[in-house]
């Protein structure tokens, strides 16, 4: 864990932020819920599941929407201190071609264990999930497209997610 942090020149990031969410992470027991929950049939994909999870993590908490802007981590000196090996994109996406039914079933009762922590923890009684679509314009005569509501084309064939 982090013992000390020296903020000068050489060493300051754009990507601050990741320090207390993987603080966060550490300390409500995240980290060790997946070790413990999230096992491999083979044991060198175990041994290796931390690192590439809390890659992905840290891709997550900055925003990466593809894999290959994990590169953005690799020289960062905070990632660095939570001793988080950033590996290649193609790396990372051979080790999530390794998850089977099994592993990602085991991911999603992770989840639940995680979200019922936080909202024990809150004493939260309910919650409210807001869900909204959004609009995505498509030209000519694409499979799932219809004409319906769309305020920047109006008329205009529309795909909604």
């Amino acid at each position: 864990m982090i013992n000390k942090i020296e903020f000068s020149a050489k060493n300051l990031t754009s990507n601050a932020g990741l320090v207390l969410l993987l603080e966060h992470a550490n300390k409500n027991g995240i980290f060790d819920l997946i070790d413990r929950g999230l096992v491999f049939e083979n044991a060198s994909t175990n041994k290796i599941k931390m690192n590439h999870i809390k890659t992905m993590l840290c891709g997550n908490f900055i925003g990466i929407d593809k894999l290959e802007r994990l590169k953005l981590l690799q020289s960062d000196p905070l990632v660095n201190e939570f001793s988080i090996s950033i590996k290649e994109p193609g790396t990372v996406s051979r080790f999530f071609g390794t998850f089977s039914y099994k592993t990602t079933h085991m991911l999603r009762e992770i989840n639940f264990k995680v979200f019922n922590k936080l909202l024990r923890k809150k004493k939260l009684k309910s919650i409210t999930i807001d869900i909204d679509n959004s609009v995505v314009n498509v030209e000519d005569h694409q499979e799932g497209a219809v004409i319906g509501y769309n305020p920047k084309m109006p008329g205009g064939a529309t795909v909604t997610t």
